[in-house]
């Protein structure tokens, strides 16, 4: 078995860390058809994540803690597959 990791192998991570990060926001919003991921490639993959104008509140929580927790475990589920993510809540 090789260390080396495909291009498929990369996207699969990506795509396993997207999944993971619509399936806590939607978990958390009134209105979990709103939320829309939208991916940046770059040197990493970014994550620009918008929902409904009175949902951004749950999303980001008391002084921030749902977000950064949102953002711990997207980055865990990338990490996983040798990738670096971040995720950005827009308005």
């Amino acid at each position: 078995m090789s260390d080396t990791t495909t291009d498929v192998d990369a996207e699969a991570g990506a795509d396993a860390a997207e999944a993971v990060l619509e399936y806590l926001v939607k978990a958390i919003v009134d209105n979990p058809d709103d939320v829309q991921v939208a991916t940046e490639q770059a040197r990493n993959t970014r994550y620009n994540v918008h929902v409904a104008d009175g949902d951004m509140g749950r999303v980001i929580g008391r002084r921030g803690r749902t977000a950064q927790a949102i953002r711990t475990v997207v980055r865990a589920a990338a990490a996983r597959d040798d990738r670096e993510v971040d995720v950005d809540f827009v308005d």
